[in-house]
């Protein structure tokens, strides 16, 4: 699938030569997908940075969903509203009811006055089989995430259901920005 930036009918688009001269086209990407690149290591940044929310010892995961380039919805792994701050049990196993990243964003968003349908999602680290599943069902068409998880199945399950599923490297993403 292709990034679909909308921009203003009355925007001069370069020309083919003014791109080139630049050096635009050398990575595959126009003006448009080099704006959508950066805006997208930005909010990935920004879902690393929310992550550190969680009280989970062994794993903190944040997630923005973003639409028309407006935050709509947050989230990070840990326990539900009311339960006590802690994920782990004395074994260091993630306790049953801990709530995934992106299941704490989509949710959160089933209690506000907006919508994700055509959003995209910025996830620290891969989703899961099931939080694919919440991602398909919000109407979610754009997956963004910033670590890979040894399970697989939910990324293959997004890429069936035609979201667009992009992996960029957290660690990347942070330095390349520093310098």
């Amino acid at each position: 699938m292709t990034i679909d930036n909308q921009q203003n009918q009355d925007t001069k688009h370069p020309s083919l030569e003014e791109r080139q001269r630049v050096g635009e086209l050398s990575s595959g990407m126009g003006l448009g997908g080099l704006k959508q690149q950066k805006l997208d290591e930005r909010y990935l940044r920004m879902a690393r940075i929310w992550a550190e929310n969680s009280y989970c010892v062994r794993r903190q995961v944040g997630a923005l969903v973003v639409k028309d380039k407006m935050i709509i919805s947050d989230g990070y792994n840990g326990t539900p509203t009311g339960f006590e701050n802690i994920c782990e049990d004395e074994n260091n196993v993630s306790k049953p009811y801990v709530l995934h990243a992106e299941a704490n964003a989509i949710t959160k968003l089933a209690r506000s006055n907006n919508n994700s349908d055509g959003a995209t999602i910025y996830i620290t680290a891969s989703p899961c089989i099931e939080c694919a599943k919440l991602i398909i069902q919000a109407g979610i068409k754009r997956v963004v995430y910033g670590e890979k998880y040894r399970l697989t199945d939910g990324i293959e399950l997004l890429e069936r259901a035609g979201i667009e599923v992009i992996f960029m490297d957290c660690d990347k993403v942070a330095t390349d920005e520093k310098g």
